[in-house]
């Protein structure tokens, strides 16, 4: 996208811009809540992953398979249902998907053995990824630039506290059923937001802007956005910062119940403590893009998190700091992602408003893919603290050289407030 067609798109006014505030409030609290499918999905049951290994008889490496799984549905049902929802329309494969979650939770809840629980939670990921995905999707059909930035960083308030919460919930849970009432409750949760989508969602994308429902159509869709080298760049770069996010959901059981003694109910509060500084981070995020770039700070959100990672391995490779040493770095890393999450989706949905949905689908595939690698490399290096550490860090220092390599973010063509200019003169 050239420089003059992206102000030009942001000067022409979009639907979400005529919302009034508490429309805005209303979308927000219902996409939230879909985004939140899919890190509940992932992250309620991560209390019960010991409980797990030992129930079955299994090893730390097949149990983390499980939730390899759930990644691997939600990255390929993405590829599937973005596109679907760009010929469609919005409400339809996101009613459907969510369906197909509800059965796959109840399925968990009988599994028997680990290798049935695993192709199970893939199941579970397919059906989450509709929501995943069209969440996006609405956001693009209503905003572009800035305003998607701001939105969605109120949606990634749920999207940063989601996964660390999460656990903290499934220890909840935990202290009154087994691990089979955590995908009870998670089945109760899709029949809510079906409920939600249903009453509260109207469709975002009218007929005359959907696209003809053909494999030619979608291919060529898809064989656009790769040909774009900043939204690659931008999508790998979402995808790679995931994946430390997920090294340290991977292995943070293990590491906190097995090396340093917690409970599950410690363990779920240690996890949530996480939540904090992505919150924070999330939020600050809104007021920073008054005076700031997305893309300035996307860099240094990534350069922070970097630096922490490192921090973490050189502490656990030192054995020193105990828990804190270990808890200190991680919630840094957190904080970068807080503020890098919003930004970078943002930028790559801007380029491509003509195909909101497979965009959003390439980049949340990208997002679960990527992301999938990071729980079996925890585990094959060994779930301690420094498999931990070497996965978050090395993950985050490749998502610094793609940005840096791809996107280039000093090239973009951003549009900032005109209350931010006065701001920054």
């Amino acid at each position: 996208m050239t420089a003059t067609m992206e102000r030009k798109a942001a000067t022409t006014a979009m639907p979400g811009d005529l919302m009034t505030t508490g429309q805005r409030a209303r979308l927000i609290i219902v996409l939230g809540s879909l985004i939140a499918i899919g890190p509940l999905t992932i992250d309620m049951y991560l209390p019960a992953l010991p409980a797990l290994t030992a129930e079955f008889a299994t090893t730390a490496a097949a149990v983390q398979l499980t939730l390899t799984g759930t990644l691997a549905g939600l990255a390929a049902g993405q590829l599937l249902i973005g596109p679907l929802s760009d010929v469609v329309g919005r409400r339809i494969p996101l009613l459907a998907g969510t369906a197909v979650h509800v059965l796959a939770s109840i399925l968990c809840v009988f599994a028997p053995n680990v290798g049935t629980l695993g192709a199970l939670r893939v199941l579970q990921g397919l059906g989450a990824a509709a929501a995943a995905v069209v969440a996006m999707a609405v956001v693009r059909d209503l905003f572009t630039g800035l305003p998607a930035a701001r939105i969605l960083s109120r949606l990634m308030l749920v999207m940063g506290a989601a996964p660390v919460l999460a656990p903290t919930l499934g220890s909840a849970l935990l202290s009154r059923t087994d691990w089979r009432g955590v995908f009870a409750a998670l089945a109760v949760f899709g029949v809510i937001l079906i409920l939600m989508t249903a009453f509260g969602l109207p469709e975002t994308l009218p007929r005359e802007r959907r696209r003809p429902a053909t494999p030619a159509s979608v291919l060529r869709a898809y064989a656009g956005l790769l040909r774009d080298r900043v939204y690659v760049g931008l999508a790998l770069t979402t995808g790679l910062m995931m994946a430390a996010i997920f090294g340290y959901v991977a292995g943070s059981s293990f590491v906190m119940q097995g090396d340093f003694g917690l409970s599950e109910q410690e363990f779920g509060l240690a996890f949530g403590g996480g939540a904090v500084g992505m919150i924070i981070a999330t939020q600050l995020n809104v007021r920073l893009l008054r005076w700031w770039t997305p893309s300035q700070i996307l860099v240094t959100a990534l350069l922070g998190g970097l630096t922490a990672g490192v921090l973490l391995v050189v502490l656990s490779v030192l054995e020193v700091g105990g828990l804190a040493g270990v808890l200190a770095p991680l919630w840094l890393v957190l904080a970068a992602a807080g503020l890098a999450f919003p930004n970078a989706p943002a930028l790559a949905l801007s380029r491509h408003g003509e195909a909101a949905g497979t965009a959003a689908a390439l980049l949340g595939a990208g997002q679960f893919g990527i992301g999938a690698l990071a729980a079996p490399a925890v585990g094959l290096l060994g779930s301690d603290a420094l498999a931990m550490a070497a996965v978050i860090a090395g993950s985050l220092a490749a998502a610094t050289l793609v940005l840096l390599t791809l996107a280039r973010p000093w090239q973009l063509t951003e549009t900032v407030p005109a209350d931010a200019a006065v701001a920054v003169h």
